[in-house]
């Protein structure tokens, strides 16, 4: 499981979002799956692109859904782009020559070439460096940390970071190929709460993961003209974390406040999964940003996103005694109208 330890987060904050009671939530019956029904809204106009494209309405829906995740991927890159003001260009390490070696810029050849949204893994860690010179999956991970440490001034703020092992990472892959989606609740302890309930209030995230496919095995090769071969790293990976109230409200237009990534790259030289988490920043006419350590900086705290990626683990890292995590997170997506709120948060660790 990710602990505290694991993550490399800074200090906390406090966020003002749009919170409510579990009894408010549980009678909003939309709430159990949402989703855009393009087949409800749309449904002649569906079957008949379907039929033109030769596909089924099936194909054609799951293809408007990734596309609809995609654009709001895209436009959360944009945002934290356009207000967080930080450079990515790595800084140098202070820990160690070796440390100082993998940070160093990386070259202009890193940027993809692909459609991809995702940025590449060597745009933010020089690769090239690490290849050079036999690193260990430990110096690699002490590395990954150290980098994200020093964003934001250094202060680490409006990041997380993990390093995970490629066996950890595949079977939540497996997991999350079948069932992409599920919420997960934050407590909002100073929420206002209806008239007369005496409920604690959370507010409900809906995450989503999108996959990207496997980028290509690193190498220290300078032959440009070398045909690529086949990757055998597993997909990289991103989780979209959204208010489950935004996304009903705007669904493509919602802003997730956070995204992690899961960087493949050294998945098969190293056995490492490299995660980087990224809270989007606020802007000034954000109405959810509330006081805090942060104010007016993240659109969440580095609190509640620990405790969003430690559940990502939770509920899709099936081992012995996660079996009724497990029929959650099937029911939610098989049988939405027997998904039951009370026994999420029976399996929700709020002290995670």
């Amino acid at each position: 499981m990710l602990s505290r330890r694991a993550l490399s987060l800074a200090f906390r904050s406090r966020s003002a979002l749009r919170t409510f009671s579990l009894s408010s939530v549980s009678r909003d019956a939309g709430l159990a799956y949402p989703q855009v029904s393009y087949e409800e809204k749309y449904a002649e106009k569906l079957r008949r692109r379907a039929q033109e494209q030769g596909k089924s309405v099936e194909q054609l829906r799951a293809e408007l859904k990734e596309q609809e995740r995609q654009r709001r991927l895209q436009k959360a890159k944009e945002e934290s782009s356009k207000t967080s003001g930080t450079s990515e260009t790595p800084l140098p390490a202070k820990s160690s020559p070796d440390a100082s070696s993998a940070t160093l810029p990386p070259s202009a050849s890193a940027a993809r070439k692909d459609s991809s949204p995702v940025k590449a893994l060597s745009s933010i860690f020089n690769i090239e460096k690490i290849l050079q010179a036999p690193h260990t999956p430990e110096q690699i991970s002490i590395l990954w940390r150290g980098y994200h440490a020093s964003r934001s001034g250094g202060t680490g703020r409006g990041y997380l970071c993990a390093a995970l092992p490629v066996e950890t990472y595949e079977k939540m892959l497996e997991v999350a190929t079948k069932h992409p989606r599920f919420v997960i609740p934050v407590p909002r302890a100073n929420a206002q709460l209806e008239e007369g309930s005496t409920q604690p209030a959370y507010e409900f995230y809906l995450m989503e993961w999108g996959f990207h496919g496997s980028p290509q095995e690193p190498s220290t090769s300078a032959d440009i003209f070398a045909r690529p071969k086949p990757s055998s790293n597993p997909q990289t990976s991103t989780i979209l974390f959204t208010p489950l109230q935004e996304y009903k409200q705007r669904t493509s237009f919602a802003t997730p406040y956070l995204v992690i990534t899961h960087y493949t790259d050294l998945a098969k030289t190293h056995g490492l999964v490299l995660l980087r988490g990224e809270i989007t920043p606020s802007t000034a006419s954000s109405p959810n940003v509330g006081a805090g350590e942060d104010s007016g900086r993240y659109m969440l705290s580095q609190q509640d996103a620990q405790l969003l990626a430690v559940h990502v683990q939770r509920f899709y890292l099936w081992s012995d005694g996660s079996e009724a995590r497990a029929a959650l997170l099937k029911a939610f997506h098989e049988t939405p109208a027997e998904f039951k709120w009370e026994e999420l948060l029976k399996h929700t660790d709020f002290a995670a």
